[in-house]
């Protein structure tokens, strides 16, 4: 069985199982399944564990091997143009549907204020959350360390990467022996990371489970059906997002069917469902693009590690709508001119926010700042972070598809040849010519 079904399976009777024990009140099961946290979290920690040693040694290989620096700055153009893209067309699917839906329109005013006292106190600390954020300006600033090894240790993503592409651009430049060895050791590192992720996604299955089920059970059924309308809407959105806008660049801009292509990866955004992380998900979907889509480790190594700090198309979308339906709750009609400036705001505010935690509700306080919705920050916050945690799970999975799209539509654009592949296949030949290479070795030494 492939592990995709697994965790699928996994998945789907974590969600039966808690949705049960939810229903039907049975607070001895719902105890249980909440007691089993700790398994998933220790599943989200060592998977988390291993992407500073993999981010840095994939990045410094895939760097140092392209040999021309004015490639890296092509697919670095490519990639952060394409995120952009893809963001404000996410923000723009998620006005549409929520003019069209009007999910705010049918919560009525005692559900809704009872639903912002339920959630006051987590929305102002979001909102004070959101006062400490950095600005656009300091987070490019920011992008240079002081230390690197600080911000490895911090799980600072976009410094770490700025440093390694810079420190592996300079070992492009050294003489080839020297280079050679600094690749060579880095290629070690990646592959024992690699075998780190294997033994780690073999109880992936399981650890999803726990999370899971730990969650539905947790997860009000009353709360649900207040926001089912909003939930659904958002839910919508990012299901058109990805049917549309990544079947359509899958297809166009990368060359591959889009469904294989959707079946063939499914394991990282099924990880990514169950950690609500694209940080925590990267290393799953770095050998995910290399091994099942045969995209390169130059480009995998770049795209990728920026895609899970800068990329949140399903982020930006739900900040739209939630925008739209906080505005529609409170009777606040938002002109075109302001929802024009919604997909401005959200999308900067996609890379102004990288690497913050929460950092869907501290862009979606800037975007309702932006629109003069200020004055009901904290209480359209605190309706909608009830129903934030399944959202955010969503919203992740389709960050991650994004990502692995992204990654396959540069590959074809740098002239690669993708080609979808069952689990381990690459794997595999690549092991029967390193044989074959030493068997020739040997004969030709006799």
């Amino acid at each position: 069985m492939q592990l995709y079904t697994k965790i699928l399976i996994g998945l789907v009777l974590g969600v039966i199982c808690g949705f049960m024990a939810n229903v039907l009140g049975i607070d001895w099961l719902q105890n249980f399944f909440i007691s089993l946290e700790p398994v998933g979290d220790a599943f989200i920690r060592a998977i988390t564990m291993i992407v500073v040693p993999l981010v840095v040694a994939s990045l410094m290989v895939g760097t140092a091997s392209l040999g021309d620096l004015t490639k890296l700055g092509r697919i670095g153009g490519k990639t952060v143009a394409y995120y952009m893209c893809t963001t404000a067309v996410a923000v723009t699917f998620g006005l549409l549907i929520s003019n069209v839906v009007r999910p705010g329109g049918r919560v009525d005013p005692e559900t809704r204020d009872s639903l912002s006292a339920e959630f006051d106190a987590d929305a102002e600390g979001a909102v004070a959350l959101a006062d400490e954020a950095p600005g656009v300006v300091d987070t490019l600033v920011n992008l240079i360390p002081n230390n690197p090894i600080q911000a490895a240790a911090e799980l600072d993503l976009l410094p770490l990467i700025f440093f390694t592409i810079l420190f592996a651009a300079a070992v492009s430049a050294i003489a080839p022996a020297r280079r050679e060895a600094v690749i060579t050791f880095f290629e070690g590192i990646n592959d024992a990371c690699m075998v780190v992720i294997r033994w780690i996604m073999v109880t992936a299955p399981y650890a999803v489970f726990a999370i899971i089920a730990a969650v539905v059970a947790r997860f009000g059924i009353d709360l649900l059906q207040s926001l089912l309308i909003y939930t659904v809407t958002v839910a919508a959105g990012l299901l058109l997002h990805g049917l549309i806008t990544y079947g359509l660049a899958v297809k166009f801009l990368a060359g591959l069917k889009f469904f294989p292509f959707l079946k063939n990866v499914s394991n990282a955004p099924l990880v990514a469902f169950s950690t609500s992380s694209s940080s925590a998900t990267l290393p799953v979907t770095m050998e995910t693009a290399e091994d099942r889509v045969g995209v390169s480790k130059p480009v995998s190594s770049f795209v990728l590690p920026l895609g899970a700090t800068i990329n949140m198309d399903g982020t930006a979308l739900y900040q739209a709508v939630a925008v739209m339906f906080i505005a529609q709750i409170y009777g606040l009609p938002l002109s075109l001119m302001d929802q024009l400036i919604v997909v401005l705001t959200a999308t900067l505010a996609s890379i102004g926010a990288a690497g913050v935690p929460s950092a869907g509700i501290i862009t979606l306080i800037i975007v309702l700042n932006a629109v003069g919705l200020g004055a009901h920050v904290q209480a359209g916050i605190a309706l909608i972070l009830g129903v934030d945690r399944i959202l955010d799970m969503i919203r992740t999975a389709v960050n991650v598809t994004g990502d692995l799209t992204a990654a396959s539509v540069v590959a074809r654009s740098e002239g690669e040849t993708l080609e979808l592949r069952p689990a381990g296949a690459r794997k595999r030949e690549r092991e029967a010519a390193e044989q074959e290479r030493v068997t020739a070795g040997v004969s030709g030494g006799g």
